[in-house]
């Protein structure tokens, strides 16, 4: 007997079974998945990044850390 493996889906946190059987797996249903889609179409998840100042003299390591 093989136990099959249940995650939370990512959008409301339902125990989903990873099965062949789930058809919108990682997510519980449908709606769900399109919720999820919908977020990443309008740019609500986002990597945040930190911009670099052209002018800005490169970075000197400290002195500590060159031993």
């Amino acid at each position: 007997m093989t136990d099959v493996r249940t995650v939370k889906c990512p959008q409301c946190g339902a125990a989903v079974p990873w099965s062949p059987a789930s058809l919108w797996r990682p997510f519980c249903s449908e709606r769900c998945k399109t919720l999820d889609l919908g977020a990443w179409a309008s740019g609500a998840y986002r990597v945040p990044v930190v911009e670099k100042d052209d002018d800005a003299p490169p970075d000197v390591p400290d002195a500590d850390t060159q031993r």
